[in-house]
């Protein structure tokens, strides 16, 4: 693969894609997106895409019901930041999976209490079959997962609710 080295300033009109290629199959698989604009999801349980999604902020609504962010299958350097965007703390949860124990969730996140002094606290997933994070009641949330493998997320950020986050298997 060659380098290319600009001595100004490089320029793109519609941001810049991290890729891979399959050295088998030469499939094209966007690791990471910048320069994008954020994307607001949906009041519905969404399917997350590395092409869509990775690389750029992706707002969590104030929404009507727990709702599920199901992640694709983890790439190596791929990464999703998610933030909560409502005004006021939501009412529903938010819920992070991958859809399978065989793909999974390494790490954890802080988490501070709203009703209660004692501050702060770190939930940590099992680091071998957890594949589920659930975020309830945020008041502010922002909370990454970064592709470290084929079957691994590392997990990592901060939550403000009333109630603890929680990890779990499917």
């Amino acid at each position: 693969m060659a380098n290319t080295t600009f001595s100004g300033p490089v320029r793109s009109q519609n941001g810049f894609q991290s890729i891979s290629i399959d050295s088998t199959t030469g499939t094209v698989t966007v690791l990471s997106n910048a320069g994008l604009a954020p994307v607001a999801l949906p009041n519905a349980n969404t399917t997350i895409t590395t092409a869509a999604n990775s690389g750029v902020i992706n707002i969590v609504a104030d929404v009507s019901a727990d709702r599920t962010y199901t992640l694709p299958t983890p790439v190596a350097g791929a990464v999703f930041n998610f933030i909560y965007g409502g005004g006021a703390a939501d009412g529903h949860d938010a819920i992070f999976t991958t859809g399978s124990d065989l793909l999974y969730f390494v790490g954890g996140v802080t988490f501070f209490d709203t009703d209660t002094s004692s501050q702060p606290s770190v939930v940590f997933s099992d680091g071998n079959s957890n594949s589920k994070l659930q975020v309830n009641l945020p008041a502010a949330m922002n909370i990454t997962f970064v592709g470290t493998s084929a079957t691994t997320y590392q997990v990592y950020g901060t939550v403000v609710s009333t109630t603890a986050p929680t990890f779990a298997d499917q």
